[in-house]
């Protein structure tokens, strides 16, 4: 059990997410178009690989969002937007050394079905042109169920999307007038009985702690709410609050906002009840039927985690499409432009779009080795990965495995000689655990969101 000191000590810590280490804030624009178009030609024939695809549009705004994103009143900026996504397709394909093989793919946003359906086909179509679509292959989409219509269901089971994310975040109706994104129970329940009529059986729910005006009782029901749709996956993420990064979030009612210790009480009381009906924990802040390939990839030591979260995904390499998208290939980090119009521009010259990235040092991708195994297993061996790095943990980590000791005493680590382990009643300060071995934080914590 967390004591409410702990909570109110390392509850409010910034520190990362860790989708990445190093962590895009720490990207430079010492990377840029040529150097990634060097490592796109690193990639060949037959390589396993992932792709995401990022719609930044939205019919409106929610207060709470901390994504690249806008409101799009008319559908011509989408619409050029497709022509600029089809065009960086293309351009990528181009540098390939030959022609991958895709086994995920992920739609993200924004809201993806915010695209016609012509549209959506004709990306599928570009991408199968690019890319040998595996025939296993996982295709994810987000999803606003606001907006969901039957004939996006049906587009979205012609070109082959194998799982839905259903963003909910609450349904409270208290809290949806706070974070002005109003959504019924059963608006919901029929865009996940639309899904499944048409073939799409793989339905994940995203919910929301630390919203203005959440309590542990509104959480509960919210969360019984979706364990009534019986989605294969739930996920349950801690709002960030980020101002200085989203503005818009200044509207939100920062009085109403709760508190480290009331944020700890709404997880721990969702976990509770989502294990109770038959999930299993996924790392920080997921839960999976038993069966899901997400548990069965934990279970025999295989989860990963990357910019999209908690992944079965075995590839190392993942390709970014549009603006704001984020790529990890054979020789670093990159980032698309932000900006709509100047990726835009960029593409339709003929150049990748990359503002900025990273190339990872040793030191880095031992770092990003250590910390992946904390936040997906809670557990990490320092003497076999080091093993694989050349390097000894003593010499290594020898700073880290001194601030561990403190860590120890207040028992939000154990350690058997180099094996550290998180214990279950502390796996939501793993983040701050892991932040231990972060080498970079000091120079970016303030652009972090609170550790609970």
């Amino acid at each position: 059990m967390i004591s409410p000191d702990l909570i109110d000590r390392l509850g409010g810590a910034r520190v990362p997410r860790y989708t990445s280490y190093p962590t895009a804030p720490h990207f430079t624009a010492e990377v840029g178009p040529e150097q990634v178009g060097d490592w796109l030609a690193g990639i060949g024939a037959g390589e396993a690989v992932s792709a995401y695809i990022h719609v930044p549009f939205c019919a409106e705004l929610c207060l709470y969002c901390g994504c690249h994103t806008r409101v799009a009143r008319r559908y011509a900026p989408v619409e050029a937007y497709v022509a600029d996504l089809e065009r960086e397709i293309d351009l990528v394909a181009r540098r390939f050394a030959g022609r991958p093989v895709l086994r995920h793919l992920h739609w993200g946003g924004g809201t993806p079905t915010m695209l016609r359906g012509s549209d959506m086909r004709r990306l599928m179509a570009r991408l199968r042109g690019a890319f040998t679509v595996a025939p296993d292959a996982e295709i994810a989409v987000e999803i606003d169920p606001r907006t969901l219509t039957p004939a996006d269901v049906e587009t979205l089971a012609a070109i082959g999307v194998t799982r839905a994310s259903l963003g909910v975040q609450s349904l409270d109706p208290e809290v949806q007038r706070a974070i002005r994104r109003l959504q019924s129970v059963e608006e919901t329940a029929r865009a996940v009985a639309w899904l499944r009529f048409s073939g799409i059986e793989a339905v994940n729910v995203d919910l929301m702690i630390g919203l203005p005006h959440q309590s542990v009782e509104n959480v509960l029901a919210t969360v019984n709410h979706a364990v009534a749709l019986e989605p294969d996956r739930v996920a349950l993420f801690g709002y960030g609050h980020v101002p200085w990064m989203k503005p818009h979030q200044r509207a939100l009612p920062e009085a109403a906002l709760p508190g480290p210790r009331e944020r700890h009480a709404q997880f721990e009381a969702a976990a509770a009840r989502l294990v109770r009906a038959g999930y299993v924990r996924i790392g920080l802040d997921h839960f999976a039927r038993a069966d899901d390939p997400l548990a069965l990839a934990m279970a025999g030591g295989a989860l990963r985690r990357n910019f999209q979260g908690y992944t079965a995904d075995a590839a190392d390499t993942l390709v970014g499409f549009g603006a704001s998208s984020i790529s990890s290939l054979p020789g670093g980090l990159a980032q698309n432009i932000a900006d709509i119009a100047a990726y835009g521009d960029a593409v339709r010259q003929g150049r990748l779009a990359t503002a900025r990235g990273l190339v990872p040092t040793p030191e880095d991708r031992l770092r990003r080795d250590v910390i992946e195994r904390l936040m997906c297993d809670l557990a990490v061996d320092l003497d076999a990965i080091c093993a694989r790095h050349g390097v000894v943990p003593e010499t290594a980590f020898a700073t880290e495995l001194d601030t561990l000791a403190e860590l120890v005493r207040l028992g939000v680590v154990r350690r058997a000689g180099n094996r550290i382990a998180v214990p279950e009643e502390m796996r939501s300060l793993v983040r701050s655990a892991s932040a231990v071995f972060d080498a970079r934080l000091a120079g970016g914590a303030g652009r972090y969101s609170t550790g609970l």
